[in-house]
């Protein structure tokens, strides 16, 4: 019989909720709490955050696929909870495609996959690359950088401000107002003394992307706000709210999963000199090496559903509309699904990981970011052949889902 509710959880292990990854020491390793969980309760309820978590890769995929991504408060419901200051993001986020089910996100994901088709993306190859490799020289003769922040943050920053439409002498700003959006997204717990940093980033946001609008109007040019301005499908076009809504949204994951993408993959490649030796001297596996690095180390952890109906997983009973949390770096390390799954293997096959999400919520984005890994990845290693990591502590981000490090020194000779 499956168990009947949380309820009958009369005492809570605390050594099992996700609550853990506060502490800065799970954060930095939080896959040995994964695998606890998966071996022992891969199904849990954590009382803790009034959630259930999922962190087998089937189940996840049962989440992602089957449950409702409709999970975001109302502006009534921001009121009701007496905490009407948060109201305009609410206003925001729930005008975004990451917080709806079909069919108003079906209409929505067209019209913004738009600017992300495989063709367009690979037009921009070359490009990205020229962006990869001044950001190398600038900091080429120095022998040293912090890799997250003078290449691995800008990187994705630039190129979103030129997919967008934006100026991208902008790009600084788009990435501080990204990094504010993306640990509300990605932190369990409403955080009063950065809730007004995240509001006025909000309100910029919403300012600056209107004003982008009326510059569209007047001087149209291309990317993706022109794109949403324009395209129709099935004679549906986007209100001016929704364009801005999912341009952040949008903004927000072209940059922070590309970031962490980059920096957490040259860590884990610093920290296995074996493997960063196999790819700088054969470049051509860099495809099935980023894969790899994405599952091992995935920038998106976890993500919200709610349960659409009283349902049975792993044996759990789960009530409709409760909260449950797929975790997608736990289901990537799953051993029944990958085959000795904590080690790095930049070859192996049969490497479909959950780091893009599944399904509906598929990460359109995704072609985008697998490009600029591979780019980067390979020129670092090919401009920057003994790269080491810094004698520094590294500090990863406050940010419990999209995880990433603060900053990450590393000294390197430059290719002659």
């Amino acid at each position: 019989m499956p168990d009947s509710a949380p309820m009958t959880q009369a005492r809570p292990d605390p050594s099992l909720s996700l609550y853990r990854l506060m502490d800065p020491a799970v954060l930095a390793d939080p896959y040995p709490l994964y695998r606890k969980l998966r071996e022992t309760d891969p199904v849990h309820w954590d009382p803790f955050l009034h959630a259930w978590v999922v962190t087998g890769y089937q189940d996840c995929i049962t989440v992602l696929h089957k449950f409702s991504a409709d999970r975001t408060p109302t502006p009534e419901q921001i009121k009701a909870m007496g905490i009407d200051a948060l109201e305009p993001i609410a206003k925001v986020m729930t005008k975004q495609m990451l917080f709806m089910d079909a069919p108003t996100h079906t209409r929505l994901r067209k019209l913004c996959s738009v600017a992300f088709t495989s063709g367009k993306i690979e037009k921009l190859r070359s490009h990205i690359a020229q962006i990869a490799e001044k950001l190398i020289d600038t900091v080429a003769e120095r022998g040293s950088m912090d890799l997250i922040n003078e290449f691995a943050a800008p990187l994705p920053a630039i190129v979103t401000a030129e997919m967008l439409g934006v100026p991208t002498e902008d790009h600084e700003l788009l990435k501080d107002w990204s990094q504010d959006f993306a640990e509300m997204l990605g932190n369990f717990q409403h955080n009063p003394d950065r809730a007004s940093k995240v509001l006025k980033s909000v309100e910029a946001m919403t300012a600056y992307f209107r004003d982008a609008i009326r510059q569209q109007e007047r001087l149209p040019r291309e990317g993706l706000i022109n794109s949403l301005m324009s395209t129709e499908v099935d004679g549906a076009r986007l209100t001016e709210e929704e364009i801005i809504a999912n341009t952040i949204v949008t903004m927000v994951g072209g940059q922070e999963t590309t970031t962490n993408l980059i920096g957490n993959g040259m860590l884990t490649l610093l920290r296995n000199p074996a493997a960063l030796a196999q790819l700088r001297d054969d470049p051509s596996i860099i495809e099935t090496a980023v894969e790899e690095l994405l599952r091992f180390e995935s920038p998106s952890q976890h993500t919200a559903r709610l349960a659409p109906e009283d349902t049975e997983l792993g044996g759990k009973k789960i009530k409709k509309r409760e909260a449950v949390m797929a975790v997608m770096a736990a289901g990537n390390r799953d051993p029944l699904r990958f085959e000795d799954p904590d080690k790095l293997d930049l070859l192996r096959k049969d490497n479909r990981h959950l780091a893009f999400g599944w399904a509906a919520h598929f990460c359109f984005g995704a072609p985008l970011a697998r490009m600029e890994g591979q780019i980067a990845f390979n020129a670092l290693l090919r401009r920057l052949p003994d790269i080491a990591l810094g004698h520094q502590p590294l500090v990863w981000r406050e940010n419990l889902g999209l995880r990433g490090l603060k900053a990450m020194p590393v000294s390197f000779r430059t290719a002659s």
